[in-house]
């Protein structure tokens, strides 16, 4: 369902990483980009909507004020939308060593 409203707002690069069973604090992250501080901010909002909507309303969330970097802990999942130069910069992709496994807006 994030990866399906992601893609519906128009989010950049995004990218799954499979945590099951390489870590203990979340079986995936998503990661992704958008254009601007108005782009991150509204596709948090609507993410969180429709989190709260599908029973997920305890989503803590992380960088709203600012929109360089917006962190949506859904539990299982840890969502992360960044500006193109935030993510560039922190590149925490390549911290879970993923070599470029985007899902581009088609999937």
């Amino acid at each position: 369902m994030i990866l399906s409203r992601l893609d519906d707002e128009k989010a950049q690069d995004i990218v799954f990483i499979n945590l099951k069973h390489k870590s203990a604090f979340a079986d995936g992250l998503i990661i992704a980009s958008g254009r601007s501080h108005r782009h991150v901010g509204a596709m948090a909002d609507h993410l969180l909507r429709a989190l709260k909507d599908a029973g997920h309303g305890r989503a803590r969330v992380e960088g709203l004020p600012h929109c360089d970097w917006v962190l949506i802990d859904v539990g299982d999942v840890i969502v992360h939308l960044f500006r193109p130069e935030v993510r560039g910069y922190y590149n925490i992709e390549k911290i879970w060593s993923v070599d470029s496994g985007h899902l581009g807006s088609a999937h």
